[in-house]
């Protein structure tokens, strides 16, 4: 009885429109959240098992595959900044949200077809020695990349317009209950990603290692028809907010009138020299990246300013607030980029895979994990960690020092830092104990006989996942703090920049360190045959790059971010 007058309750705050509001509210949700759902699950279901598909199908050597998929992941993330910007300034976030699932199911679909079409892959090959194998052709090459070019233009495309798009359709200023609203859709939100990401690293992965590569890859396309189908469908009742001027028009505008305005001095006496736009709050500038006040600098008022207080040409003169926004999102790229490292810590999976094949993977005697899914640990570590910190640690810590919150965003984000070199420390360990039994035992890659098992990488996930919720979530925090509220939506776009970042850094890292290993025709670190190289030493590379970057973040940034506090306030 409880349950329905608690469903009836919630139904009545998202109903709370006016009676003339036709569009929008609670009955678009199920369209846009199995949109997103749907996405999720075919998308992150094809990620964990991609690199054993690219050594088998088309005979790639560990490190091609490896550098393809971190440049994949690269590409994603990147092309979200593309979209947000899209949806801004020309086409609405409906239209863009259309075009990334439409691209996407493409995508998946070709992707797909390579496993039904014997002339879109190389022939079969069953040699240990993976250069015995035929290379694929270009066609071949340019069909995969061109299906996985397509799939990340549709997640750039649908993931940072679908969550905006689905507020579009709740913010209603005329419901009391509009906060709270806003609140819990939120939250179901994340939680519908988070139910996402545990199905795609287990069912769909599994049902790939069970059944092949052709139920594998054509349940997610599947999957992709029916999210564009239910998006499609509820077309005549969303809001289709209308695209505007984007942030990035903006900084654009700041740099190139700051630029134009180099020569000029600045003034001794600023407060009426600079505009200050008519529809924002009087703000004030810092002594910080102090060429960049020129930008909003008046040098002849009737020139340069229209009767209604706006500039004439926003590419000569802009307003504080968007110089202001400029200098925010400068001040905060150091604090960003330490996230860096931490981010391609975390997407380690196409060697963790290979190594996990190896090993002895079952619970039960009936039953093995498969060798993509061991992400899984990671996942279910980062969900039980925010639950205990929101509901347990935070209201603790509140009783007993009498302030509120939990830790700072600074403190959580050194505590993620410390996380990930322990966890890159924990799987070279882990990685030289593997590698030692198989050659003791002298067990070829492909035979998964290795007397160790698997269980034992659960550990470095667990650490991979609490450093994620540590360093992760303080950023966003951080960020959310420090960017002026008009920049609240700009959060999630410079998180996943960090992202691509990490992928490109990470296919830079692979290539660079297999080619100085394998110098003069040694054996390199990331060899095929991975009992023959030295992952080990890979990863004790990453923990080296972790530490240095923990003391860059620990003697450089905080030292930094505290004399930038402390003078903050000065003018220009």
């Amino acid at each position: 009885m409880a349950i329905i007058v608690e469903e009836e309750e919630e139904e009545r705050l998202l109903d709370h429109l006016p009676k003339t509001y036709t569009k929008g509210g609670l009955k678009t949700m199920p369209f846009i959240i199995v949109n997103e759902t749907l996405e999720k699950v075919a998308s992150y279901g094809l990620q964990p098992n991609m690199v054993i598909y690219l050594m088998k199908v088309y005979n790639l050597e560990t490190v091609t595959a490896t550098s393809l998929l971190s440049l994949w992941s690269a590409l994603s993330h990147g092309l979200a900044l593309l979209g947000a910007f899209v949806s801004d300034s020309f086409l609405g976030r409906f239209t863009v949200v259309a075009i990334g699932s439409i691209s996407s199911l493409f995508g998946m679909t070709i992707l797909w077809l390579t496993t039904m079409v014997p002339q879109l892959r190389p022939s079969r090959c069953d040699h240990f020695d993976i250069n015995e194998c035929d290379r694929p052709t270009p066609a071949q090459l340019l069909v995969l990349l061109f299906s996985f070019g397509i799939i990340a233009l549709g997640a750039g495309f649908v993931r940072p317009c679908s969550i905006a798009f689905g507020a579009d359709q709740l913010d209603n200023k005329e419901n009391p209950n509009n906060k709270r609203i806003m609140e819990s859709y939120f939250n179901w939100y994340y939680a519908t990603i988070g139910m996402s990401t545990l199905v795609a690293t287990t069912l769909i992965v599994y049902i790939q290692d069970a059944f092949g590569w052709r139920i594998g890859f054509g349940i997610p396309a599947i999957l992709m028809f029916f999210s564009v189908s239910a998006f499609l469908l509820g077309s005549s009742m969303y809001i289709k907010v209308s695209a505007s001027e984007s942030l990035f028009t903006g900084f654009f505008q700041v740099l190139v009138a700051a630029v134009r305005k180099r020569k000029i001095d600045l003034p001794v006496n600023f407060a009426n020299y600079y505009h200050q736009s008519p529809d924002s709050e009087s703000q004030a500038l810092t002594s910080s990246f102090r060429c960049l006040n020129k930008a909003c600098m008046i040098e002849d008022p009737e020139r340069d300013i229209n009767p209604d207080g706006f500039a004439s040409n926003p590419w000569r003169l802009c307003s504080v607030e968007q110089v202001v926004s400029l200098k925010s999102l400068l001040r905060v790229v150091p604090m960003w980029s330490s996230n860096i490292m931490v981010q391609l810590s975390l997407n380690q999976f196409s060697f963790a895979t290979l190594q996990t094949k190896t090993m002895d993977r079952h619970i039960f005697s009936d039953f093995e994990i498969p060798a993509g899914s061991f992400s899984v640990f990671m996942v279910i570590t980062l969900v039980m960690w925010i639950a205990f910190y929101d509901r347990a640690l935070v209201p603790i810590k509140a009783r007993y020092t009498g302030q509120p919150g939990g830790l700072s965003p600074v403190l959580r984000m050194g505590i993620g830092l410390v996380l990930s070199a322990a966890a890159m420390v924990l799987s070279a360990i882990t990685e030289g104990i593997r590698r030692g039994i198989a050659i003791d035992q002298k067990v070829p890659q492909d035979v998964p006989n290795i007397n160790m098992s698997a269980m034992w990488f659960v550990p470095q996930y667990v650490l991979l996942g609490l450093a994620d919720a540590f360093n992760a979530i303080g950023l966003v925090e951080f960020l959310y703090s420090e960017l002026p509220k008009s920049m609240s939506s700009f959060v999630v776009a410079i998180f996943t920049l960090g992202m691509s970042v990490s992928g490109f850094f990470g296919s830079l890292l692979v290539n660079v360190v297999d080619n100085v290993t394998s110098y003069g025709g040694g054996v390199s670190w990331l060899s095929s045959n991975i009992n023959n190289g030295h992952l080990d030493y890979y990863y004790w590379l990453l923990a080296f790059l972790n530490v240095v970057n923990f003391l860059y973040f620990f003697l450089i940034i905080c030292r930094c971010n505290r004399h930038e506090r402390e003078y903050s306030t000065q003018r220009a």
